[in-house]
Parts: structure tokens; C-alpha cells; sequence
């Protein structure tokens, strides 16, 4: 590979935005690259990102799918609420709150309710054809009031070991949440790219009338795509919930779907539609989080985060447009014709010099 399709890769943007955050810690704070190991367990800042980015990473990449079929998911984040109200009222029910079975139960509980609302919304796109971000608006308002009614307006807490192990665990020394997103993204990248479903969603994408027409089932990839993205956000607020061992509807989840699409557009997912990559979104998460403990140590108040965020959204997206490039380009070219060209004057004073010798003559 050249080092021109180096600088060009559609990478290079978020690669290079993830190092300069990367390269802004280790200046500020020498010790952000440290990794301490306490009983055989990896800590330090680095270490944090990993955990504290797992539940992003899994509405990320739902968010990246439902894009590519040229739509969006405003419902992620009360659906892990609706996750995390779910599986924790099942397990302080239970009598045995620690019981391996009651927590795979309210797992799946949890996990399934969630994929029964994404393919709500995916009915409400693909089928009846309500614009995505009317259909998905609906269940993001309405999904938080499900959690209040399923907690009963209260914030839910237990004491359950295996529970609290998902997100405050270690296996190998790294969190137990980091090998959850890692997971998630391997079955993503095996769906979506060892198959040909991948290439059908960049298609639907692109022109959903035209691949119909073409034989490709359209309303069910885009159904599908809402119902993972309902799935992956279920096991996200599961996640959540067990890091703080707690079911709170009002802010579980709050806010994510902001940076689950900033994290897929910053990795290069045209919200145009039909065209994704699973390894820019991973790459836009780790840098979202990134992000997020740089604004944290810079002591930026938590109400002025999201004009930063929203500001990175803007770069991103003018650095995206095609309009935008194209009067870049025009520029460019302007400013190259205007200048002056100095083997053309050297020629044009070659030549008067010539007429003048001739003219003494």
C-alpha cells in the first residue's frame, strides 16, 4: 500500500482523532498510560476506557446497522433502561438473589423485552413506513415510563454477586464487560462481513426501491437491523445496570444514542446510508469515551460536555459532506490558476529581452 492510500483511507480520520486524544492524556497526565496489576488484575486509565466503553460499544453497533439501511435508533437509551428494570425486578423478587438461574432468567428477560421493542420499531419503518426518527421518538419517550411502571417510579437496587461480576469483574485480568463488547463484535463482523447480509444492508441503504426490485427482501433486513438494535441495547443496559447495581429509569442509558451516533459517523458510516465499517465504529467508541475522561480531567462541568461533543459532530459531519469537499476542491483549484506560474514568466522575459536585442539590431 502507498503511503497516498495511507493518508486516504477512510480510517485515517478517526485513527488520527483517537491518537491525538491518546497523545492530549499522556501530556497532561504522565500517568495515563500507566498500567498498575493489583491480585492479578489490570488498572488504570486505559483500563477504565476498556470497561466503561462496553455498553457504548454494543448500541454502537446497532446504531452502525440501523444507519446503514439509511435510518435511526433515538430509542436505545430507554430501552436499556427497560433492560435494566426488567432483569432487576426479577432478581429482587427472587428469593435466592444469587442464584446462577435467576440471574441467566432475568437476562434473558430482559434482553428479549428489549428485542420485542426493536422489532416494534423496525414494524413501525419497514412496515407501516413511518420515518425512523418519528417511529424510534415514540419508544424513546414512552420507554422510560415502561421502566417507571415496571420499578414502580423507584429505584431499584440489589445484592447479587454474579450479577455485580458482568461489569465490575475481571477474567484474565481485563474486565469481564471489555470481553462482552469484544465478543459482540466479533459475531457483528462474522454476520455482516463473512456473509452476504452485509452487502445486502449497504444496498438497502443506498436504494431501497431498487434492491427491492432486484429480489432483495429490504423490509426484512431493515426489520431485522431495528431488532438487533433493540438486542444489543438490552444487553448494554444490563451492563449499566450492573455496574451500579441499580435500576434507574430516569437516567440509565440517558443521552447514549448522542454518542452511539457520533461514534459511528466519527468511524466513517455514512448516515446517508449504505455504507458501514465495523472497525471505525469500534475505533469512534474507544475515542468518544477517550473524549469523555479528557473532558472529566480537564474539570469541564458535566451541563458544558455536550457543546463539545456536539461541536465534534459538526467537524465530523462538514468533513463528510461531499458539498463540502467539493468547494475545498474548487478552491484549491482557484487558487492554483491564480498563481503565478515562474517558468511563464521567466519564458515571457526571455522573449521581451529577445524583441529588444532584435529591435537594436
Amino acid at each position: 500500500m502507498t503511503l497516498k492510500k495511507v493518508f486516504t483511507h477512510r480510517l485515517v480520520l478517526p485513527v488520527g482523532a483517537l491518537l491525538a486524544l491518546v497523545l492530549l492524556n499522556t501530556i497532561a497526565r504522565p500517568s495515563f498510560l500507566a498500567i498498575t496489576v493489583r491480585d492479578g488484575e489490570l488498572y488504570g486509565s486505559i483500563i477504565d476506557i476498556l470497561r466503561n466503553s462496553a455498553p457504548l460499544m454494543l448500541v454502537a453497533l446497532g446504531m452502525m446497522i440501523v444507519i446503514a439501511t439509511r435510518g435511526i435508533d433515538l430509542s436505545v437509551g430507554a430501552l436499556m433502561a427497560v433492560s435494566g428494570a426488567v432483569s432487576l425486578t426479577i432478581i429482587k423478587s427472587a428469593p435466592h438473589p444469587g442464584d446462577l438461574g435467576v440471574i441467566a432468567l432475568a437476562i434473558l428477560a430482559g434482553v428479549l423485552t428489549t428485542l420485542f421493542f426493536g422489532a416494534w420499531n423496525g414494524f413501525l419503518v419497514a412496515v407501516l413506513g413511518i420515518q425512523p426518527i418519528i417511529a424510534t421518538l415514540v419508544l424513546m419517550l414512552a420507554g422510560r415510563g415502561i421502566a417507571l411502571l415496571i420499578t414502580q417510579g423507584y429505584i431499584t437496587t440489589i445484592n447479587s454477586d454474579p450479577y455485580q461480576f458482568m461489569a465490575q469483574g475481571y477474567v484474565f485480568g481485563l474486565p469481564f464487560a471489555f470481553f462482552v463488547a469484544i465478543a459482540m463484535i466479533v459475531i457483528v463482523a462474522l454476520v455482516e462481513r463473512r456473509t452476504a447480509l452485509g452487502m445486502l444492508t449497504e444496498a438497502v441503504g443506498i436504494n431501497p426501491t431498487a434492491s427491492r426490485i432486484a429480489g432483495v427482501r429490504s423490509r426484512g433486513i431493515i426489520w431485522g437491523a431495528y431488532a438487533v438494535s433493540g438486542l444489543l441495547a438490552g444487553v448494554a443496559g444490563i451492563l449499566y445496570s450492573s455496574n451500579i447495581m441499580a435500576a434507574d429509569a430516569n437516567s440509565a442509558g440517558l443521552n447514549i444514542e448522542v454518542d452511539a451516533i457520533l461514534a459511528v459517523v466519527l468511524g466513517g458510516t455514512s448516515l446517508m446510508g449504505g455504507r458501514f465499517t465495523i472497525a471505525g465504529t469500534v475505533i469512534g467508541v474507544y475515542t468518544i469515551q477517550t473524549l469523555t475522561s479528557t473532558i472529566t480531567f480537564l474539570g469541564v462541568p458535566p451541563a458544558v460536555t455536550p457543546v463539545f461533543k456536539a461541536a465534534v459532530i459538526v467537524i465530523v459531519c462538514l468533513a463528510q459532506s461531499t458539498r463540502v469537499r467539493s468547494w475545498f476542491r474548487a478552491l484549491g483549484a482557484s487558487r492554483r490558476a491564480t498563481a503565478p506560474d515562474p517558468r511563464g514568466r521567466a519564458a515571457d522575459t526571455s522573449a521581451l529581452v529577445g524583441a529588444a536585442e532584435g529591435t537594436t539590431r
